[in-house]
């Protein structure tokens, strides 16, 4: 069965980089959609990007939030069976619980809705972006 396992979160300050990993240990994740939610206190959960199964030699179609467009990138590594998302610039309003979430999908879309087809969820790791 598909486990999803975040990694990567902590305090960083206001303009501070990190980078997020979702790992599926002993699993391929090439033909799963791959998407990256957070939740912040008091708050509805959010997309913030997503990408597609792996087309050809790519690593997959991305989509972003507008409020991390230029900021944040999602990427995959399929031979570690881990996908990433760095994040740059970032901004007290960033702090949340992010969390990974995978859909098996038979072509190259994903969609960063937290009402999508989502099955399979991490636990989540916390980030807090704080002078």
């Amino acid at each position: 069965q598909l486990q999803l396992v975040e990694s990567g979160g902590g305090l960083v300050q206001p303009g501070g980089s990190l980078r997020l990993s979702c790992a599926a240990p002993g699993f391929t994740l090439d033909h799963y959609a791959i998407g990256w939610f957070r939740q912040a206190p008091g708050k509805e959960r959010e997309g913030v990007a997503c990408i597609s199964r792996s087309i050809s030699t790519s690593g997959g179609s991305t989509n972003y939030a507008d409020s991390v467009k230029g900021r944040f990138t999602i990427s995959r590594d399929n031979a570690k069976n881990t996908v990433y998302l760095q994040m740059n610039s970032l901004k007290p309003e960033d702090t949340a619980v992010y969390y990974c979430a995978a859909v098996w999908e038979s072509g190259p879309w994903c969609y960063a809705h937290k009402n999508y087809k989502y099955d399979t969820w991490g636990q989540g790791t916390q980030v807090t972006v704080s002078s």
